[in-house]
């Protein structure tokens, strides 16, 4: 019987970790470090996103001094290799014979992929295939392969909206002309949709080029082997192959900095390698699984630190769990005094280890019996300065003032995003927060427009209005000298989602002596560090 045959007959988890990792050492099943070793699996990180959307976009791929890369790319033979030290690869706009016309039927459009996955898992309930896709802000689509024709896009189309759902929409979008990556080598000029790229020394240096908006081109190290491939949105993306253990490395120092104390960057280590494992599957639309900005956890490659490497280390192979599952592992920088339970910003299953925490190391306020739903209690919560693990930093309290004009430009360029009837707004009569959470945090707010009436709930907030740091804030109306309406200030605390991990907070908790576990614990409540095995579940919720 194996291990985890055994749990159902275990007194308590401390026995049956005992009894399992004895089980290992008596060579009854695997050794502890193969436990860890086959979770060390190659990631597919896709380091640039959307190569090709212009046609000066370009990518300078280098071998490190004294080594050599190796291309390799089908054939209409086979399959034909080339090797080189250097390879810049670029985009020609190739013209189309007969101008084609690519249909999406949008489902819907949200600012983060929880509430994009949610809302998937919600469609599939009603028996409809979908995708979820990253065009620019999270959509979910009606899967592709499923509903291939116009006919089947427009029966399904016509089904939604006999339901009354109206927000579902064709996008349509003509093309002329199609990028194809190339490069140019030994007199020949390779036009190709895919590329392997691997290096003798097992890393690639990487001059991006390809945001133009760069004054100075970002050189950067890679470990492992690249891959460039289409996405799904007519562009190609360049995919890194890295080990896990190696892509936390990349994560730590750009997400949390060099310096923190080592409690601190052990508790993020442990954190960016659980949220990794769980978030395999963003990305299936596109082939591959994690991107490396802050739509998923900011990669830089071996772009590292020894303090950081010494993290990584120190927690190889641990992660973050509740009842044995892997957690969703959410940090944000500043929480503004208090963190937020996971329904204050998105939707979907409840999740126990994700809920407010005041965040201080002593008791400064009792969110049992002063709940920040009112808002009396939230103005008296943001009027206090000190004690909170935060204080200091500049993201702690803020003040952003923005004019009635400032708000409409704001909210028509959200509506042009959703595609939203109200982008023909012209004027602005009144912004109002109608809900609070118990954390303070805005659940909804209502704007008066010469369209309508306009509700704007949770994290969709901060996507429409732009100037709020986080959504925990109250507004004060700003009056002309003739007392008629000019603006808002914005006035609230936190930057960042703010569910979750704080890590500034850690900071301040690892220099008071706590260690990561407790730090970790803290911040998600009834979880446990667990080393990776048999007992973790790889579950989505």
């Amino acid at each position: 019987m194996s291990a985890k045959k055994y749990q159902k007959y275990l007194p308590n988890k401390l026995i049956r970790n005992t009894i399992f990792i004895t089980t290992l050492l008596l060579g009854l099943n695997i050794m502890p470090v193969k436990a860890v070793e086959q979770y060390n699996r190659l990631l597919k990180i896709g380091i640039i996103q959307r190569f090709g959307t212009k046609p000066t976009d370009k990518i300078i791929i280098k071998a490190t001094p004294g080594d050599r890369l190796t291309l390799r790319f089908k054939t209409p033979a086979g399959e034909e290799t080339l090797t080189t030290e250097k390879v810049e690869l670029k985009i020609k706009m190739k013209p189309l014979e007969k101008p084609l016309l690519k249909e999406r039927l949008i489902l819907s459009s949200h600012r983060s992929y929880e509430n994009a996955e949610e809302d998937a898992q919600l469609w599939k309930n009603k028996g409809i295939e979908v995708e979820v896709a990253q065009p620019g802000r999270w959509n979910v689509w009606a899967k592709r392969k499923v509903y291939k024709t116009p006919l089947l896009r427009r029966w399904l189309l016509e089904s939604i909206q006999a339901n009354s759902n109206t927000n579902v929409y064709l996008d349509l979008e003509p093309i002329k002309q199609r990028p194809t990556a190339y490069w140019n080598m030994n007199g020949y000029t390779y036009h190709r949709h895919e590329l392997h790229i691997t290096a003798g020394k097992n890393e690639i240096i990487i001059n991006n080029q390809f945001n133009q908006d760069i004054a100075i081109p970002e050189e950067r190290r890679y470990a492992g082997s690249l891959k460039l491939q289409p996405n799904a949105y007519g562009t190609y993306t360049l995919v890194n192959n890295v080990p896990i253990e190696t892509y936390i490395r990349g994560v730590v120092p750009h997400e949390l900095g060099a310096w923190p104390p080592k409690a601190s960057l052990e508790a993020q280590s442990i954190l960016a390698r659980t949220y990794a494992l769980r978030n395999l599957h963003r990305f299936v639309a596109d082939n591959y699984e994690l991107c490396a900005d802050t739509h998923c956890q900011v990669y830089k490659g071996l772009d590292v630190y020894p303090e950081t490497d010494a993290a990584v280390a120190a927690t190889r192979g641990k992660v973050l769990t509740y009842e044995d599952e892997l957690i969703d592992a959410v940090y944000f920088a500043v929480s503004g005094g208090v963190t937020a339970d996971f329904n204050d910003l998105w939707n979907g299953t409840e999740r126990p280890y994700l809920r407010p925490v005041v965040d201080a190391a002593n008791n400064i306020w009792d969110l049992s019996t002063n709940s920040l739903a009112s808002e009396q209690n939230f103005r008296r919560f943001m009027s206090l300065q000190k004690g909170f693990n935060e204080d200091g930093w500049i993201e702690f309290r803020w003040r952003e003032v923005v004019s009635l004009p400032g708000i409409v430009g704001y909210l028509k360029s959200y509506f042009r995003q959703k595609k939203s009837p109200f982008v023909q707004l012209e004027t602005i009569k009144k912004v109002e927060v109608t809900e609070r959470s118990l954390a303070g945090r805005v659940l909804k707010m209502t704007v008066e427009t010469d369209r309508g009436i306009v509700e704007l709930n949770k994290d969709e907030v901060q996507n429409a209005f732009w100037v709020p740091w986080s959504t925990l804030f109250y507004l004060d109306p700003i009056y002309k000298p003739d007392q008629t309406l000019w603006g808002y200030a914005f006035v609230g605390g936190g930057f960042g989602h703010g569910v979750g991990f704080s890590q500034k907070g850690s900071i301040n908790l690892a220099e008071l002596g706590w260690s990561s576990d407790r730090i970790l614990s803290f911040y998600f409540p009834g979880t446990e560090v667990q080393p990776l095995s048999e007992l973790v579940t790889f579950g989505q919720k």
